[in-house]
């Protein structure tokens, strides 16, 4: 079988053959967006999470993240890459009216920090699935420390129209198992998306620059911008390089998670959760009466273990999320490695999203070998690479056996992208596609373009470190939001799911009839699910 974009043109005039090929550029999608909350002095706001804005442990829309002050603005997935944004949009304002002298901050480093001490962990009540989220989040905090916890990202998630899989199904010339072959698909793309991820911080990473107190006292292994600033010239996206939340401790152990196929990606996850670690044993459980984290395992919950992607099932009531895969496949794909758009109120634009679905449908189209061990590393090493000096124009990464320019591999990767977003345009009637497409080639052609380039140079040129950026222009967007209009039916929707959180939550409370001790253990006995475990 060809392989590569010769495959994919192959796939392509197939696809054009059909009477419903439409269904290709059909799809669902959704976005996650965290943002902290700051006082007007610059710093992390230490107020508990508004409770004007509902329950966290309940509210489908808005909730919180590591962090009391790291808020996750969650949208339902849409059809329209127009309606999740203006959905996004209303939860914006939605909060930005309910919030007291505080604002959101504009990137995905964060704001002014005193220490990882002084960063409030997100409470979810008295209800054991709200203590089990808690105490999760003090793990975190033990093994890993809290600083990296707030750093912020947005998550783009995706499927296809559930009609595209029996056509494609059809087009293949397979037989078998719809669900087998969606997942075995849907986890070709994956694999794909790892593959080739290492594109996603140069053409949308807004992170090359981090204020000096997010160190602490520690002195990081960065240049200084200047008295308040480390940065790399050349980075990308720090919050995906070393610094960021990159379970780093967990892979010196060994910990990978397989991709071959689901049901390898789920045990191999699940066998982490039951694999006690010497390493975490030192922290202890329960020392003096409070507990330090769930459990002394390699994670301690299944999301605990970072990845730029994740394939996804939707959780029903007291279900883990290994459980939802296994019972009922993967219901779509989550992209976690993109940075919040500094330039963008919303923090993501309508640009970045229709590239990503051509990424996405071309991953998914393109053959997709299982990951070996040495490629594993390789996909690692390039992720990095790109995210720490990606605007190098000498920056080789490994593509199997040789070492390659960035800039070819990356111009190589979208030029084959572009008889998919031409027929995307086409079948959508819509120009935008190839216009996206061509919008990021021309950041290869000029890295002064990209969001990271374009930080830097704008801080340059205004004398402005970091922190004097970041409030900058989240004050901005401040503004925008204050002067935007509002849809007054969609702000009450929020405020009754306000108010029906809030009660649900405290049923949750005077129904628990257990001890936490007792919940834990028969949680990971296996003899419960928990909605905790989206934690």
């Amino acid at each position: 079988m060809p392989t590569g974009s010769s495959r994919i043109d192959g796939l392509l005039a197939q696809l054009r053959s059909q009477a419903d090929s439409d269904l290709l550029v059909q799809g669902r999608f959704g976005l996650e967006k965290e943002s902290l909350r700051v006082a007007e002095s610059g710093g992390i706001a230490l107020t508990p999470h508004p409770r004007v804005l509902g329950s966290p442990l309940t509210h489908p829309h808005i909730t919180t993240d590591y962090s009391e002050a790291l808020l996750e603005l969650v949208t339902p997935p849409f059809s329209r890459f127009s309606e999740a944004l203006d959905c996004l949009e209303g939860l914006h304002l939605h909060v930005h009216d309910r919030l007291e002298k505080e604002f959101l901050w504009a990137t995905s480093m964060p704001c002014i920090l005193a220490g990882g001490d002084a960063i409030p962990i997100a409470r979810y009540g008295s209800s054991n699935p709200g203590l089990m989220k808690y105490v999760y989040r003090v793990g975190l905090g033990y093994r890993y420390g809290r600083t990296m916890q707030v750093i912020a990202g947005v998550h783009f998630n995706f499927s296809l129209d559930e009609r595209f899989w029996p056509m494609y199904q059809r087009l293949l010339g397979e037989q078998g198992s719809l669900r087998q072959f969606r997942d075995h698909h849907y986890m070709g793309m994956v694999r794909n998306l790892q593959r080739y991820g290492w594109i996603i911080p140069y053409l949308f990473g807004a992170s090359p620059a981090v204020c000096s107190s997010f160190f602490a006292d520690k002195e990081p292994d960065l240049l200084v911008f200047d008295d308040s600033t480390y940065y790399e010239p050349y980075a990308t996206s720090l919050r995906m390089g070393d610094i960021g939340y990159q379970n780093r401790k967990e892979e010196g152990m060994g910990i990978k998670a397989s991709y071959d196929d689901l049901s390898s990606y789920v045990h191999s996850l699940a066998r982490a959760t039951r694999t006690p670690c010497p390493a975490w044993e030192s922290i202890g459980v329960k020392v003096d009466g409070e507990y330090r984290q769930l459990n002394t395992h390699q994670l301690q919950i299944e999301n605990e273990y970072y990845s730029s992607v994740r394939p996804k099932q939707i959780c029903a009531d007291m279900e883990t999320p290994a459980h939802a895969l296994q019972e009922r496949g993967i219901e779509y794909v989550e992209l976690r490695s993109l940075d919040v758009n500094a330039y963008h109120p919303l923090g993501v634009d309508e640009i970045q999203l229709r590239f990503l679905h051509i990424f996405m449908l071309y991953c998914l189209l393109r053959e997709s070998p299982v990951i070996s061990c040495t490629e594993r590393k390789e996909i690692d090493r390039n992720f990095i690479w790109v995210a720490q000096q990606g605007r190098d124009p000498l920056l080789k990464l490994q593509r199997g056996d040789r070492a390659v320019l960035f800039l070819d591999w990356a111009g190589e990767l979208l030029q084959a992208m572009q008889p998919l977003a031409q027929l995307l345009g086409e079948q959508s009637n819509d120009a935008r596609y190839p216009s996206a497409l061509k919008i990021q080639q021309q950041k290869l052609n000029d890295a002064s373009l990209t969001p990271s380039g374009c930080m830097l140079e704008e801080m340059r040129e205004k004398g402005e470190g970091f922190y004097q950026f970041a409030r900058r222009l989240s004050r901005e967007h401040w503004r925008y939001f204050a002067g935007r209009t509002r849809d007054a039916e969609f702000s009450e929707q929020l405020d009754r799911l306000a108010t029906l959180s809030l009660m649900q939550q405290k049923e949750l409370e005077n129904t628990d009839d257990e001890s936490f001790d007792a919940y834990l253990a028969r949680y990971f006995a296996g003899q419960i699910g928990s909605s905790a475990s989206e934690c």
